[in-house]
């Protein structure tokens, strides 16, 4: 056989080797099927809710009082330091007493000549009590005898009564705190000229303001205040919604943490602007609360109810409406529609919609579908956050 005879029947051997190849391919490896995803379910938790209405309002002194004199005079002397804390009785400032206590001599004075005088005129009428009767002085001259006293009387009651006055001037000299508070700052420094008495152009020497309890005032609308009436009527409360329990929180505050009682609501809705006064008070021992402050108030809506609570990240929307995915008993995702009410500790009241048996996912909610098989991982129910 030639060299050429046999590469030929080589190249015939290889061609159909590779027929045989392409005709019977060798078996493939099949791929694994598809796990579900994987989505983390908690059953809803119950809790006890009341529904709030929050409101922004302004805190105001229960008592505020302009520190003014009664007398005139000039500035001896300031006993306080600028803001502080004063008790009720204090002293605050002292006024020039030198020209008061000379007045007061003089009333006295003049107190002494008055009785002096009812001194005599008695005496003196006295011997024409004993002469009218003897026929030595006349009718005429007993009765001016008897009017001469009756008006050394009335001239030492007069004098009596500037004699107190005199005193009460000399007492006015030194002006007290008339209410525990804080004080502002003085108006007047010592030397000046202190203009008193009641009329309206005295001179103003300070302010106080009440600390502890301290009151906050809002507004509401109508419809909140028929809530209101309506709610405490339900609850046999004939005080409508004085006394009410509110909580409060300032503007650097995540939390509702200060507790206060409705203590008043104004008789009369605003007809410019629709709403009602309410107020508030609070205990403020630390003197945190400051008039003029600004605070936002939560006041009970609704009276307790019983309602689910789940994370917000478990809540869908579908437009205007919104939902929650559950896992059935087979694993398949079910789509249910709720009705949501406020978020109470960090976790969103659920009013209707949900049973207590429900799974519902609260982590992986893209990874689920209505319809689809997960692989459900229990979660423990959710807990409120503490502020």
């Amino acid at each position: 056989m030639s060299n050429v005879t046999l590469r030929l029947c080589l190249a015939s051997t290889a061609a159909a080797l590779m027929l045989a190849a392409c005709g019977n391919p060798p078996p493939k490896a099949q791929p694994a099927p598809a796990q579900p995803p994987a989505v983390t379910v908690a059953q809803p938790a119950r809790k006890t809710i009341t529904d709030q209405d929050e409101y922004v309002g302004r805190f105001v002194a229960v008592d505020a009082i302009e520190v003014r004199s009664r007398v005139s005079g000039y500035l001896e002397k300031v006993h306080f330091t600028d803001g502080q804390l004063v008790k009720e009785g204090d002293l605050l400032f002292t006024i020039d007493r030198r020209p008061l206590e000379i007045a007061l001599s003089q009333a006295r004075a003049t107190l002494a000549q008055a009785r002096a005088n009812l001194a005599y005129a008695e005496s003196d009428l006295a011997r024409a009590s004993q002469l009218v009767r003897d026929r030595t002085v006349t009718e005429q001259v007993f009765d001016q005898r008897t009017q001469a006293k009756r008006v050394a009387e009335a001239s030492v009651a007069a004098q009596e009564a500037a004699v107190r006055q005199a005193e009460l001037d000399l007492q006015f000299t030194e002006l007290r705190a008339p209410i525990s508070g804080r004080i502002g700052d003085r108006r007047v420094t010592p030397g000046n000229l202190v203009t008193g008495g009641t009329s309206g152009n005295t001179t103003l020497l300070a302010t106080i303001v009440s600390i502890d309890p301290i009151r906050f005032e809002f507004t509401f609308d109508e419809a909140s205040y028929l809530r209101y009436s309506r709610l405490a009527g339900e609850a046999g409360d004939a005080t409508r919604v004085i006394a009410t329990p509110v909580t409060l929180k300032l503007l650097d505050e995540s939390g509702f943490s200060h507790t206060g009682r409705m203590d008043f609501v104004d008789n009369v809705i605003d007809r410019s602007s629709g709403t009602i006064r309410g107020r508030a008070s609070f205990a403020n021992p630390n003197g945190l609360f400051t008039p003029g402050m600004f605070a936002r108030v939560q006041v009970p809506a609704s009276p307790p109810y019983a309602a689910f609570v789940l994370p917000d990240a478990a809540i869908g929307t579908e437009q205007v409406r919104k939902f929650v995915y559950v896992v059935d008993g087979e694993n398949t995702v079910r789509q249910k529609y709720v009705t949501l009410g406020p978020i109470v500790e960090g976790l969103r009241v659920i009013k209707d919609g949900l049973a207590a048996e429900d799974r519902v996912i609260v982590s992986g909610l893209m990874r689920a579908r209505p319809g689809a098989k997960v692989t459900p991982q229990a979660a423990a129910a959710p807990q409120a956050k503490k502020d």
